[in-house]
């Protein structure tokens, strides 16, 4: 890096700040959150560090040492890297070790500190790079242990790990396994690395690998075993001592790692000019007396915090109906059980009005992201709902039903399901009136769960585009609950939206699906009849989830790997959410035209 002359001239120092010319903003360079060491109750950090970020391509951003926790949530709503310095030992009580006599100084505040920084970032799917002790603490916070001194626990020879020469030489080599990420970024399986430390990672952390070790077997370098989800890289030497050196292999770890904050970068500003849309949660499955969909973790994959750090706009709450018996007084328990739930979702949104609310169109959703809130839609799951009464419909759309599932898993009154044998040959007759009477009052119809035949009498019967509010291609995952080519190519005939599910048995019977899959079935269907007819439906807390993405705070993964493959700006706003509104608006327009 070179070195600059300061100026000492006043007036040359205001013409050299006013020779500033700002920079795009879509190429604004992201803001890195340093984490700080903790020396005399005073907060530092080398410049090295910083320095390194900056010629990585980054903006550093030092991260006072304290623990508050509003305070840390709001900075890190403006970050997007987090790079874990070296420090001080661990405690080993985190692993559930005692300490042992070669334990050096810690720091109870910088322990806390530095897992909450990690805690948050992981929770947001913030890109981290760790460094030294930051290496070990990302080991130690997903469930690895550490070496408290190498010298005195491995009985082997080692290499001298605490080296005499100046920090920005390389002291000893590593190995770069092959088939790492490491491996892709720097290019070499061989490189000289320096080395400050006496701690080590015995253990791994379920879920990570060992990409790069020394010669003795200390692993110097760490990543996750999928190369999906949150950009986790970390290794035990300081490459910023050495970046700043003009080591160009040391400052491409630092470029590699700013490329990954600026991608999630972007994925915030897209997410500030669309509406991100998950059409379908069944968290109302989990609403007891005392349930907040406000707490973090109240035990479901959706929350408003985590809706929050996924940054996502809005959700369909689905009032899940359970297929049962079909006489008078089952049909009765079914309609009031239907307006209980819509019930329990206005309650929620009642208790925690100054962070969402209801919507019923478009232009509600619209309204409440101007004004900070998230959004809630409601939906019913199952047309038994309805019991034998088509005024019902009229009914639960007054109190707030933007779309309706015809079925789920079983026979109904209104039509066949996808599970099971043939009862009606498709819609009955009073499915048939139940599907104009939705459209007349300008709910929309899903047809997943239904059957092929009862699919293809509502495209013929429905005067408005209808909707898959959580189903996949059956192409790619051969199961009854997805739909075939020429169903997704009626769909789009009809000006509808497949919301493609993130439940694995519609994404792969043949391996453990992950966001890759999702991401295929989102490509498949776009390829095959437009990006015009495709959106997101999770399925969350009805047992939708995979890796990758397995609750609210995960969705912005979807968007950086539609990024990646190099999906456009208006692909990814139609299919986050401006199908499925342009659908809902069009549904609600017939309606409003049939009053008048």
């Amino acid at each position: 890096m070179n070195k600059r002359t300061y100026l000492s001239d006043l007036t040359a120092l205001r013409e050299f700040c006013d020779s500033y010319t700002l920079p795009s903003s879509r190429n604004r360079p992201p803001l890195i959150g340093v984490s700080a060491n903790l020396e005399e109750e005073i907060s530092t950090v080398h410049n090295d560090y910083t320095n390194s970020i900056i010629a990585g391509g980054g903006i550093p951003v030092i991260l006072p040492v304290h623990t508050e926790l509003a305070v840390l949530e709001e900075m890190f709503s403006s970050l997007d890297g987090l790079l874990l310095t070296g420090g001080g030992d661990i405690n080993p009580l985190f692993y559930q070790e005692e300490p042992l006599p070669g334990l050096g100084n810690l720091s109870a505040l910088r322990d806390q500190y530095d897992l909450m920084l990690l805690k948050m970032a992981y929770d947001r799917q913030i890109p981290v790079f760790g460094i030294c002790r930051g290496h070990q603490v990302i080991n130690v916070f997903f469930g690895g242990t550490l070496y408290q001194d190498i010298y005195s626990q491995i009985t082997s020879s080692l290499l001298k790990h605490r080296q005499a020469v100046e920090g920005n030489q390389g002291a000893h080599y590593i190995e770069v396994a092959p088939d790492s990420k490491l491996k892709e970024i720097l290019g070499q399986e061989k490189i000289l690395v320096n080395t400050f430390h006496h701690e080590s990672n015995k253990d791994i952390a379920p879920g990570f690998r060992v990409s790069a070790s020394s010669s003795d077997g200390i692993q110097e370098a760490l990543e996750p075993i999928s190369d999906i989800g949150p950009q986790i890289l970390s290794v035990q030497w300081h490459p910023e001592r050495m970046a700043v050196a003009n080591n160009r292999t040391m400052i491409g770890l630092f470029k590699y790692f700013i490329g990954q904050a600026q991608l999630y970068k972007h994925c915030k500003q897209l997410h500030t000019h669309i509406y991100t849309i998950d059409s379908h949660v069944d968290t109302p499955l989990f609403f007891t007396e005392n349930f907040s969909i406000a707490e973090r973790e109240s035990g479901t994959k959706v929350s408003l915090p985590k809706m929050q750090e996924g940054l996502l706009d809005c959700i369909f709450m689905a009032a899940y109906l359970k297929q049962g018996e079909r006489d008078e007084e089952s049909l009765r328990q079914a309609t009031e059980r239907a307006v209980a739930i819509i019930n329990q979702i206005k309650q929620q949104i009642e208790a925690n009005q100054e962070w969402v609310g209801l919507a019923t169109c478009p232009e509600d959703l619209y309204y409440l992201k101007k004004n900070g809130k998230k959004t809630f839609f409601i939906g019913i799951e199952n047309g038994y709902a309805l019991g034998r009464n088509i005024r019902n419909i009229a009914r639960f759309q007054k109190m707030g039903v933007s779309y309706m599932t015809l079925c789920h898993n079983g026979n109904n009154g209104i039509c066949d399901s996808a599970k099971g044998e043939p009862e009606h040959n498709g819609l009955s007759k009073f499915g048939q009136k139940v599907v104009q009477e939705m459209n007349r009052t300008g709910i929309m119809v899903d047809i997943s769960h239904a059957s092929e035949k009862t699919f293809y009498d509502v495209i013929r019967i429905s005067r408005a585009p209808v909707i898959a509010s959580h189903s996949s291609a059956r192409a790619l995952c051969d199961h009854p609950r997805n739909l075939d080519d020429d169903q997704l190519r009626a769909i789009a005939s009809v000006k509808g939206v497949v919301q493609v599910c993130l439940y694995e048995g519609f994404l792969s019977q043949s391996h453990r699906p992950t966001l890759k899959d999702v991401i295929q079935h989102i490509d498949y269907i776009v390829n095959l009849i437009g990006d015009d007819y495709v959106g997101i439906g999770s399925d969350f807390d009805g047992g939708g989830g995979i890796e990758g993405c397995n609750g609210s705070n995960q969705m912005v993964n979807i968007t950086r790997e539609l990024l990646r493959i190099g999906y456009s700006f208006e692909s990814i706003k139609k299919i986050w959410g401006g199908n499925l509104l342009r659908v809902m608006q069009a549904v609600q327009d017939y309606a409003a035209k049939k009053r008048r």
